[in-house]
């Protein structure tokens, strides 16, 4: 038999078409490699850092192409500035210094990710007839830019002190279990560990087995399963379907987009697990929670938290009286909608958000008990109203125009059709009882997973063996036809 070399080599190269992702079947074979050559390096120092952020560039090149030149120019500049900023004795120019870190991050992802919503805008409202210039957004750069952003202002808050070795910045930015789609990870949380001793030991290997296991489950039997069969028809023209069957879409949709990105999300913390390095959990069943404050301590906890400290509190917080507490939190969701995509949508959905939040703001200050004791029926309605509220602006997240989002809420309020859930669940049974057991998961005490994992423990080797092999072949039958690309890839 002869080896097509040419063949062969282009697997080495970025496709844009098969683009590397952790569920994908090189991407098993890239951590694989990395783990064995891991296994000699991890312990000296040096050597660590450079090798491993080599890999993590080959990793972003096999992800995007030549947009990993970005990562490498952005750790370049905010290096530079940051130690800058730390010399810097006058307080105008760390001010200075700190308004350019700011200028060029955000310039650069505003270029990729809203020029064209800025052109067509003009052109809708008559001002210009400009050729939009589609623009491929380059993977991962809203995360490495909060990440950077992050950096430089703590630097100019005197809260850390900048690395002097530039491989160190570069390791922490390029880290490849977080780099396309996070967490978004805090220096101040990462950079001490990148000196220090490794030490992987039982706990670390349990951990790690347990989220990645458990990532891969919930992004490809559950969500991709859930996506491809049911809720990307229903997206595709909501016009075509009862409101019933909108309604299911946008339960599915829920369950899709919280086990796509959280499934990645216990993935890179596993993964990071298994290397000695410590990633802050990303998300803790965040439609348990009774209140949209609540979910969003629960959800996308790095975004939300960066949004905190970054935008809410320095644009005055809640210390400035309540009708500024308000706005505040008005224009925080407002511009973390538009974090997510140049899309009016987007607007609209951290516009509901923000508005969810004054409403809550506005339920504690003069009923503050009437969600908080567990078990209690106002927990339980406080739930359900989060939730429904939750999946309300998954509409407008989700669908690809204004239109379309309407046309979802035309379709529930006004042609529901009840009677045809015996033929709906004719049809979708396979993928009701999936979202069934997603939301089932979802809904278990959270202690189960420690419980879970203290398990392993017990398990013998040739055991948890056999489990892997079990889960994978479970995972393999369960892969979609046609790969479904992450939710936030676009990101």
């Amino acid at each position: 038999m002869t080896i097509d070399w040419e063949k062969f080599g282009s697997l080495f190269l970025y496709d844009k078409a098969d683009p590397l992702l952790f569920n994908s079947t090189f991407f098993l074979f890239f951590f694989a490699l990395f783990l064995l050559f891991y296994q000699f390096f991890y312990k000296k120092k040096l050597t660590r850092v450079l090798i491993f952020t080599l890999f993590s560039l080959y990793f972003f090149y096999k992800a995007c192409g030549i947009y990993v030149g970005f990562i490498v120019l952005a750790a370049v500049v905010d290096f530079n500035l940051s130690n800058w900023i730390w010399k810097a004795r006058d307080k105008g120019k760390r001010r200075a210094l700190l308004i350019v870190s700011v200028v060029i991050n955000l310039g650069l992802l505003a270029f990729f990710k809203y020029t064209d919503l800025f052109i067509q805008t003009v052109n809708d409202l008559g001002a210009g007839k400009i050729d939009l210039l589609h623009l491929t957004i380059p993977i991962g750069i809203s995360f490495y830019t909060f990440e950077n952003l992050s950096y430089t202002i703590d630097v100019y808050r005197r809260h850390f002190k900048p690395v002097n070795n530039f491989w160190d910045y570069l390791f922490f930015l390029s880290f490849f279990p977080k780099l396309v789609m996070g967490p978004i990870v805090r220096a101040a949380d990462f950079v001490p560990q990148i000196r220090q001793t490794i030490q992987i030991n039982r706990e670390h290997i349990n951990r790690g087995l347990f989220l990645i296991l458990g990532g891969l489950f919930k992004k490809v039997v559950i969500s991709d399963y859930i996506y491809a069969n049911f809720v990307d028809y229903i997206f595709d023209d909501p016009s075509r379907y009862s409101g019933l069957e909108c309604l299911f879409g946008v339960y599915g949709y829920a369950m899709v987009i919280y086990c796509d990105f959280s499934g990645y999300s216990d993935m890179a913390i596993g993964m990071a697990s298994w290397m000695g390095f410590r990633i802050n959990t990303n998300f803790m069943t965040p439609y348990q929670s009774a209140s949209i404050t609540e979910f969003w301590r629960r959800w996308h906890i790095s975004l939300s938290s960066w949004l905190k400290d970054y935008l809410y509190i320095p644009l005055g917080g809640n210390r400035k009286g309540k009708f500024r507490t308000y706005l505040n939190l008005m224009l925080t969701m407002l511009l973390g909608g538009l974090w997510h995509g140049a899309s009016w949508n987007f607007v609209v959905w951290g516009g509901l958000h923000g508005l969810g939040l004054t409403i809550d703001k506005l339920r504690m200050e003069y009923f503050p008990r009437a969600v908080s004791k567990p078990g209690s029926p106002m927990k339980w309605l406080g739930t359900l109203w989060t939730f429904h509220l939750v999946c309300l602006c998954w509409i407008f997240f989700k669908a690809e125009s204004f239109e379309d989002s309407t046309t979802i809420l035309t379709q529930i309020t006004q042609n529901f059709n009840a009677a045809g859930f015996a033929m709906m669940w004719e049809n979708y049974h396979n993928v009701f009882l999936i979202m069934g057991l997603g939301y089932l998961i979802h809904f278990l005490p959270q202690r189960l997973d420690e419980w879970l994992i203290s398990r392993f423990d017990r398990i013998t080797l040739a055991g948890r063996i056999a489990l892997v092999c079990i889960f994978i072949w479970l995972v393999v039958q369960s892969k979609q036809a046609e790969p479904v690309m992450p939710i936030y890839l676009q990101f």
